[in-house]
C-alpha cells in the first residue's frame, strides 16, 4: 500500500484514509464515492487535483472507462500523478473490492453511510452522482488511468447545460495508459476499446 502523498498531508481523515476534495460531506462525516457538485464544478474550471484540492502539473491522470470512452470524456476531475497510486490502493471501485456499484446513492448522515432522511436537507442538490441510476447495481466496470499533457486538458459541457463543467476531453494525445481494474467487457465495449487501440497504435 502507498503512503499517504505529501501532497495531502493538508487533507482530513476519515478512518485513516484521506478525505478527497470532492467528497461530499455531509453532517461532519465523508460519503465515501459521492462526489460534491459545487466542489466538482470548482475543480473542473481551476485545474484542480480532485484529491488534494493543490493545481495540477505539467502532467495529469484522467479515470476512464468504456462507457467514457464513447462519450468522449472522463465525467471526474484529474489526480497529480503522485496521488494516483494512493487512490487506486484505497478506492474499492479501483482495487477491485467492490465488484457492483451500489444500487442507491450513499449520503453519509453518519459513520455507517444511512442515507440522508431530512427533507429539509440540500444535500442532493449538492451531489455529482447522476450516473448512479444508470448504474445502479450493475457489475463493475473496466477503470484506466490516462496520463495526458495538462495543456491538453479540455473542459467539456452538456448541450443542455453548456455553463456547467461535466467532464474532460478523451479526444486529445494520450502519454500513457495503466490498467487500474480488469472487467468483463460487453462486445461494444470490447470492441470501441480495440478500435481505440489500433488508432494510438498507428499514431
Amino acid at each position: 500500500m502507498h503512503a499517504i502523498p505529501q501532497r495531502c498531508a493538508h487533507r482530513p481523515l476519515a478512518g485513516g484514509l484521506v478525505v478527497p476534495y470532492v467528497t461530499l460531506i455531509h453532517d461532519g462525516h465523508a460519503a465515501f464515492g459521492v462526489l460534491d457538485a459545487d466542489k466538482t464544478v470548482t475543480a473542473f474550471r481551476q485545474r484542480l487535483c480532485q484529491i488534494c484540492e493543490h493545481p495540477l502539473d505539467e502532467r495529469c491522470f484522467l479515470l476512464v472507462r468504456p462507457a467514457d470512452v464513447l462519450k468522449g470524456c472522463s465525467p471526474e476531475p484529474a489526480l497529480h500523478p503522485e496521488c494516483l497510486p494512493y487512490t487506486a490502493d484505497h478506492c474499492p471501485m479501483l482495487n477491485g473490492t467492490a465488484t457492483h456499484y451500489r444500487r442507491s446513492p450513499v449520503l453519509a448522515s453518519h459513520p455507517a453511510g444511512r442515507r440522508c432522511t431530512d427533507p429539509s436537507c440540500p444535500c442532493p442538490s449538492r451531489t455529482a452522482d447522476e450516473g448512479n441510476a444508470a448504474r445502479s447495481g450493475s457489475p463493475a466496470d473496466r477503470y484506466e488511468a490516462w496520463m495526458i499533457h495538462t495543456r491538453n486538458y479540455q473542459v467539456v459541457s452538456l448541450p443542455e447545460r453548456p455553463e456547467v463543467p461535466s467532464g474532460i476531453s478523451l479526444n486529445v494525445p494520450v502519454l500513457r495508459r495503466r490498467v487500474l481494474r480488469t472487467a468483463t467487457l460487453t462486445p461494444d465495449q470490447q470492441h470501441l476499446m480495440d478500435l481505440f487501440n489500433s488508432l494510438m497504435n498507428g499514431s
